[in-house]
């Protein structure tokens, strides 16, 4: 991807390379990594080759969009995946679980017309009763009144009928001299004490 040279080379795939990746560093020649140094390269001391810093700023700002697009593809990638596998899985699951929502969608329907059929029918009949048993009262305030004017009309005319028989012991100017020769020929005596049963225990004498 990039055209570098030497050490630089070794320098970029190492920025270049993942974090969870360990970099090894290729070895020339036909020694293995566990024989000890050479004699002739003992002591020497080696110095990294030097780096560019402008070009070690556009690699790293090249490599952090190679991440992200990375990532991105990985996600996106994934995600086709996942979406395939649950279609492949749930395609029949989802028709099965449409066919029985729809199915106990029209049994609770029934359901509620049934009971909505049902209230209606209570409503109906408390209403019914609701209005027979205003009925009943109103008839038995109705007949209540009727009843108490019916005992008015019987009190006045007792009423009427003790005052006509008062009226024949009325004193007139007609039977003034009557009245009086009687009450003459028949004296009567209200000085007398009753006790609580109303019985008279002491009267006095007409003088």
């Amino acid at each position: 991807m990039f055209q570098v040279i030497g050490g630089r080379s070794v320098q970029a795939a190492r920025l270049l390379a993942p974090r969870s990746v360990v970099l090894v560093e290729a070895v020339r020649g036909r020694k293995s990594r566990t024989d000890p140094v050479a004699k002739s390269k003992e002591g020497r001391i080696k110095t990294p080759p030097p780096v560019d810093p402008v070009e070690m700023v556009v690699l790293k700002e090249r490599y952090s969009e190679y991440q992200l697009i990375m990532r991105a593809l990985r996600l996106e990638f994934k995600e086709e995946v996942l979406r395939k596998r649950y279609e492949e899985e749930t395609g029949s699951r989802a028709e099965e679980r449409a066919r029985q929502e729809a199915e106990e969608h029209r049994a609770l329907m029934a359901w509620n017309d049934q009971e909505n059929l049902r209230m209606l029918k209570l409503r109906v009949l408390r209403v019914q009763q609701e209005a027979e048993e205003a009925q009943r009262k109103k008839l038995e305030v109705i007949m209540q009144r009727e009843q108490e004017q019916q005992e008015l009309l019987k009190d006045k005319e007792k009423e009427i009928l003790q005052l006509q028989e008062d009226v024949k012991n009325f004193i007139t100017l007609e039977n003034l001299d009557q009245r009086i020769e009687e009450a003459l020929d028949n004296p009567k005596n209200y000085n007398f004490a009753i006790d609580k049963e109303g019985r008279v225990v002491k009267q006095t004498l007409l003088q």
